[in-house]
């Protein structure tokens, strides 16, 4: 029996084959042979906002080029109304040496026109001021010291300039000072904010149911009392200056006595320059 056993032929144990490696790129499957889809490398919610520009693109360019037109076409007409008011100005002047010529030659005397437009400047504190000074320096817009602003001259604003004469000192602008304040020194008044004015666009739409739309269309109601002068002199913010280069002299005193408050005339020309 032992022999038989040991000449029984024993089971061979054939070598295991390697199964080839799946492909790296090959998509993996759920059990039951579906497909699983993969993610996006770009999250779903960029993508429906690059479709969203996509679909966008061609009005945003044509609502760019409209805006580039209206602003070429203001700018052109900016300019013309800046040329039109220079040569209004040349006008005026050249029609004042006229005249003054005429009356001299035949032995007159030529009185120039009354100036329509006061630049006013405060130059006191609040100590000790009077309740009737105190509003008519609130009724001016004059709250703080070497403050200023544009007062239209008629009789109850002369007679509310002689009130305040002792903290004032007030002068009738050329048109030059008055165009320097407005360029370096102007702000207006947009929702009770004090914004400055970088550009056209600052004016026109405020004031675009004036006709107004450039700095010089200000500039031109300001200097001449024109019939925008209240709602251009409202609009604008109360000029902040420096405190005149080399200082006051003495404030306590007239001007006409050697000292610093009350009416300048021409000579508030050089205050101006000065301070801004």
């Amino acid at each position: 029996m032992a022999d038989k056993a040991k000449s029984a032929p024993q089971a061979v144990k054939k070598p295991a084959v390697a199964k080839p490696a799946a492909p790296k790129d090959a998509k993996p499957k759920e059990a039951g042979g579906k497909k699983v889809k993969r993610l996006p490398v770009v999250p779903e919610s960029w993508l429906k906002i690059a479709k969203c520009k996509r679909g966008c693109k061609p009005n945003v360019l044509l609502q760019r080029r409209k805006l580039r037109a209206v602003r070429l076409l203001r700018r052109k007409q900016n300019l013309l109304r800046a040329m039109n008011y220079e040569k209004k100005y040349l006008k005026t002047e050249r029609a004042v040496v006229e005249q003054a010529r005429i009356a001299k030659e035949k032995g007159n005397i030529y009185i120039p026109a009354e100036p329509k437009v006061a630049f006013v400047i405060r130059i006191r504190g609040i100590n000790k001021v009077a309740p009737k000074v105190r509003k008519v320096l609130q009724l001016f817009r004059l709250r703080q010291i070497n403050n200023g602003t544009f007062i239209k001259l008629n009789k109850a604003t002369k007679n509310m300039l002689r009130i305040a004469e002792p903290y004032i000192t007030y002068g009738y602008p050329t048109l030059k000072s008055v165009r320097h304040l407005i360029y370096k020194r102007g702000f207006v008044k947009h929702r009770h904010s004090r914004i400055p004015i970088t550009d056209n666009f600052v004016i026109e739409r405020k004031l675009r149911g004036h006709r107004l739309q450039c700095v010089e269309d200000m500039v031109h109601h300001i200097y001449t009392g024109g019939a925008c002068f209240k709602k251009v002199s409202n609009f604008l913010w109360p000029f902040k200056l420096n405190t005149p280069t080399g200082g006051w002299r003495k404030k306590n005193n007239h001007y006409v006595e050697g000292g610093d408050f009350g009416n300048r005339e021409d000579k508030i020309n050089e205050l101006i320059q000065r301070m801004v």
